[in-house]
């Protein structure tokens, strides 16, 4: 009996193409979301002292006055 649908079984499906696609996509996926975890880890190991306190001051969490205090200790320390 021959299978037309096959080509006589040498195997010119396209299943092999979307299995590929697939597996790609998974790997694509898998490194996406690595390299953000450690790239978002990076960026807050890198953040100075003088960073965080212009954050905190720009979200309102210190005064003016605070700010330039902090800031003149942050610099003797360094």
């Amino acid at each position: 009996m021959m299978h037309w649908g096959n080509f006589g079984g040498m195997g010119f499906g396209f299943g092999w193409i979307f299995m590929i696609l697939f597996w790609l996509l998974v790997i694509m996926g898998i490194v996406y979301i690595l390299k953000n975890m450690f790239s978002s880890r990076v960026l807050a190991e890198n953040e100075t002292a003088e960073d965080i306190l212009k954050k905190r001051y720009a979200a309102g969490e210190i005064t003016k006055n605070e700010f330039n205090e902090r800031r003149l200790i942050i610099a003797k320390r360094y």
